[in-house]
């Protein structure tokens, strides 16, 4: 096991101890003065966002890893198209080979400019599977907006990971909070998975539970919770900022042909993304898992990583993008199906 896995599962554990746990909380200190320096000096309006001729929402996050981002930032995205919007999604590019000071066009909404490894894993699967949706990656989101903007004639952004990224004016401010993982140990990184502490959530106009399940009872449970303890901080009634988005399995296909797998295959898992454990779940639901081949999140694949596995392979999406260009037939993606009341959330 390695030590970012070591470090993951200090993360979620109720109560961590250890001597790591100890250097991490030490180090937890220095990063805590340095986001929370920022985060002062633009509650104080010391500093400014920027804001661009276009109306910006940010889909983002509390912790590290996994927790839905990619398929609510893609919902978001097809409603505005389906209304004729001309939207991009920006995206820092994490894990991606391309320089992100400078603005990359990943796609314009027709054109197809970068494979997986130079785009990063969730630009690429934007720029694939939405249709007439701009997709650019750049640490400056101003810059990126800017761009888009002018040279695209882009009216909705949409800010892929952009809630602590504070340099941009953003219209909506959409957080998501696993209904499972929740804020982990609640302490902030590297000795948690919190990137900033919760005193954050006086600056998101919603609120969205995720459920990674077949079963949502308790994201149920934790949406009522939410609206009584946060009601303070929302600036409109809470029964209108707090909502659930239900992720669930529906279908694994083959990446080259298209071809459902039948239930009750026998297969081997494969994953790279921040947490694992419940796709993996979701895959024990309707398939025999024979083995499970875990990288670490954003993993570049080789042929080497993959040539030993004779059993029919089933990852996730994003994964896929990445495995479809080493041309192994007996790859399968899992195809999730996301429910979510899209015009209440907007």
């Amino acid at each position: 096991m390695n030590i970012k896995t070591e470090i993951t599962k200090l993360h979620y554990t109720k109560e961590p101890k250890g001597s790591l746990f100890s250097i991490l909380k030490f180090c937890s200190v220095f990063y805590g003065l340095a986001s929370g320096f920022k985060n002062y000096l633009y509650d104080k309006k010391i500093l400014k966002p920027h804001k661009v001729n276009a109306y910006v929402i940010s889909v983002g996050n509390f912790t590290t890893g996994g927790v839905g981002k990619t398929p609510v930032t893609a919902e978001i995205a097809k409603y505005f198209v389906s209304r004729g919007e001309r939207v991009a999604i920006i995206s820092r590019g994490y894990g991606g080979k391309l320089n992100n000071k400078k603005v990359n066009v990943i796609s314009d909404g027709i054109n197809l400019f970068y494979k997986a490894d130079l785009a990063g894993d969730e630009p690429y699967w934007f720029a694939v599977n939405l249709n007439m949706c701009a997709v650019l990656t750049c640490s400056d989101r101003v810059k990126a907006a800017e761009y888009a903007i002018k040279e695209l004639g882009v009216t909705k952004i949409i800010l892929d990971d952009g809630f602590q990224h504070r340099k941009i004016h953003r219209d909506l401010n959409i957080v998501l909070v696993d209904s499972e993982k929740m804020f982990g140990n609640e302490c902030l990184l590297p000795a948690g998975p919190l990137r900033e502490g919760l005193n954050g959530f006086n600056r998101i106009d919603r609120l969205l539970i995720v459920s990674k399940n077949v079963e949502h009872s308790r994201a149920e449970k934790l949406a009522r919770i939410m609206k009584k303890k946060f009601a303070h901080v929302f600036k409109t009634s809470s029964a209108e900022q707090v909502s659930i988005c239900k992720i669930e399995p529906d279908y694994a296909y083959n990446i080259v042909s298209g071809e459902h797998l039948e239930k009750e295959a026998e297969i081997t898992a494969l994953s790279a993304i921040g947490q694992p454990e419940q796709f993996y779940k979701f895959l024990e639901k309707d398939y025999k898992i024979k083995a499970k081949v875990t990288y670490d999140d954003h993993h570049q694949y080789t042929k080497e990583d993959i040539e030993d596995i004779d059993s029919i392979i089933v990852t996730t999406e994003k994964d896929a993008v990445k495995l479809a260009q080493l041309e192994k037939p007996n790859i399968y993606a899992l195809k999730l199906k996301t429910v979510l009341d899209i015009e209440n959330l907007l």
